[in-house]
């Protein structure tokens, strides 16, 4: 379909939500008519209030004509002479396609590239063209496979899909903003009318009356029909005019391909969605790390410390490009598929231009730690920024120090029974590596990795607090000391018995119930015991962009400390082993790296 019929298609729809809006206005004169010929007076006028109040939201939706701004998303305009490198790359692109440049280029903190362009007169005349591309996207694509990319959104310029999107978003904000304010009335309506129920209720009670129970059902009906209408309307307008943004997608990756490359078009196709589960996984378990501690990475970091991370886990990202991501298909979808698309440009003739991902597209920028810097001044809240800045190393150890800490005191309040009724349990505590992509969790990297994304309201209220490290402040010394204590008293497994438990748990007895409870007890105490370490300062953790965190103890330790762990949760409990190796030293003694268990997840 073309420009010309897109764009008269475009309009029938947008005709469509102004034409129900009459016929629904008629609908309601009409009603007034016959009340007014054929009812008495005072009949005719309640018909008249109401058809008065029905019409209001509709003549509303009908006239409000201006549709709100487009969210500005964050980022840094850069200019020709900033970034000649990446102008001209554009510019070539876009003279290949055979349409016009942008004319603006925003650098943006998240894995995507976009165009836009601020039309008018619905689309028939063209305005300002911007093309937001992505650092983290960049970050994860060769040359070759940016230039995909770009040919591929200079390929929505070339086919209009910008101007006429004009056209499309005003209709469907008329038809969301008229259903909305149907919605509002009758659930205003339905308010009113339960608190005069309610009003009466209560004085029904104070008289000494049996008060009727509140039940606004039908309340509020005729708004709630009216919204329908709409809502009905609103469907098969999304259906017509995403359909037609899912062809204009696949038009945009034909364009890729005879200007890239058909091999170059697939290998980003199928790069896009790695990157983005690769780059999640890198918010939440590094770059966000030390953000409840009151910790950020350097300046630049928070955005390009993803380099890191996809040059050390390669082969994990690998299994994920071996896989396209399935996804349910819906008729309310703006794009197809990442498995049809990549289908579509396969099957395309071989055009004797392999990929070439040697050279990374981050050549393209003059500066790329300076764009990375700049960016993440405008990605992250006030409050983010003015956290304090530790490099990666520095950064892992503070961090983890805290959230073992935490998880330590947790598990040993729970164990002495004086904590708060939360849940403390020391899940999780094998300290497993993660992969990014496969449901990484708190154990994928250093770090419990809490949902953190830059710019988010929650993360303005967890950034708003930054906190200090507790490491040093006794507390958990003396948990350690006091349950080690209640161990040689002979309480183990009554302390077992304050930690949760499944049912099958609780429900076994004797020797039963001691294998069930042994395994969280190992590993409550084992959080202990590597806070201890910590604030001893005899172990540190250490980062590792390609596994978990490792938690480097003292020399010989690594060996000696899970018997010493079994023995305190033996049958016969023995905390002499435990305690000896805890004995602070006099010099600082050599130490090895090992992966000691990761403290369990923050509640």
């Amino acid at each position: 379909m073309g420009p010309t019929l897109r764009a008269a298609r475009a309009l029938v729809l947008l005709a469509g939500f102004y034409l129900l809006g009459l016929v629904l206005l008629a609908a309601l004169a009409a009603a007034d008519w016959a009340a007014a010929v054929h009812t008495p007076g005072a009949f005719a006028l309640k018909v008249f209030l109401v058809s008065a109040v029905l019409a209001l939201p509709i003549v509303r939706g009908m006239f409000m004509l201006r549709t709100p701004p487009q969210e500005d998303v964050p980022g840094v305009r850069v200019d020709e002479s900033r970034e000649p490198r990446l102008w001209q790359t554009v510019r070539d692109v876009a003279q290949q396609v055979g349409t016009r440049a942008p004319d603006e280029i925003v650098l943006t903190g998240d894995v995507n590239a976009a165009v836009s362009e601020d039309s008018r007169l619905l689309g028939l005349v063209g305005g300002t063209r911007r093309l937001r591309i992505g650092l983290p996207l960049m970050t994860g694509l060769s040359e070759s496979g940016l230039r995909a990319v770009l040919a591929h959104e200079m390929g929505h310029y070339g086919n209009a899909d910008t101007r006429l999107a004009a056209v499309s978003e005003r209709g469907r904000v008329h038809v969301l903003r008229t259903v909305a304010h149907f919605e509002e009335r009758a659930d205003a309506k339905v308010s009113k009318e339960r608190a005069r129920q309610e009003k009466k209720a209560a004085s029904a009670v104070a008289k000494g009356r049996k008060a009727k129970e509140v039940d606004t059902t039908g309340t509020g009906i005729t708004y709630r029909a009216m919204a329908r209408l709409y809502t009905a309307y609103g469907k098969f307008y999304l259906r017509a005019t995403l359909s037609g943004s899912r062809r204009a997608e696949f038009a945009a990756d034909v364009a890729a391909a005879r200007i890239a490359g058909r091999d170059a078009t697939s290998s980003a196709l199928r790069e896009i969605p790695v990157i983005d589960a690769a780059h999640d996984f890198y918010l939440n378990c590094y770059a966000t790390l030390g953000v409840d501690a009151g910790l950020l990475p350097p300046p630049g970091e928070f955005l390009g410390g993803f380099r890191h991370l996809l040059a050390a886990r390669h082969e994990e990202l690998d299994e994920l490009r071996g896989e396209l991501p399935t996804e349910p298909v819906s008729p309310y979808d703006s794009h197809p598929p990442i498995a049809e698309r990549v289908a579509r440009i396969e099957a395309l003739p071989d055009d004797g231009r392999a990929s070439d991902p040697v050279r990374p597209s981050l050549s393209l920028l003059a500066d790329a730690d300076r764009s990375f810097a700049a960016v993440e001044e405008t990605v992250l809240t006030p409050a983010a920024l003015g956290l304090r800045r530790l490099d990666w190393p520095e950064l892992v150890h503070a961090a983890m120090s805290v959230q073992t800490e935490r998880s330590a005191q947790r598990f040993g309040a729970l164990a002495l029974g004086t904590a708060g009724g939360e849940d403390t349990s020391p899940h999780g505590t094998d300290g497993g590596g993660g992969t990014p992509g496969h449901g990484a969790d708190a154990h994928g990297t250093p770090g419990h990795g809490a949902d953190a994304r830059p710019g988010a309201d929650a993360d303005a209220d967890r950034t708003s607090r930054p906190e200090a490290a507790p490491e040093g402040d006794g507390a958990g010394a003396g948990t350690l000391g006091a349950l080690l204590d209640a161990i040689d008293a002979g309480a183990l497994w009554r302390i077992a018995e304050r930690l949760p438990r499944s049912a099958e748990a609780a429900a076994a007895h004797g020797r039963a119930a001691r294998e069930f409870a042994r395994p969280q007890l190992r590993a409550g105490l084992s959080q202990l015991v590597s806070a201890e370490y910590l604030r001893q300062g005899r172990a540190r953790w250490q980062l590792s962009w390609a596994e978990s965190a490792a938690l480097e103890l003292p020399y010989g330790h690594v060996d000696e400390l899970p018997a010493a762990l079994e023995a305190a949760v033996a049958d016969r409990p023995d905390t002499g082993p435990l305690r000896a190796l805890l004995e602070p030293v006099a010099a600082p003694e050599t130490s090895v790296p090992a992966q000691a268990p990761a403290p369990g997840p923050t509640a």
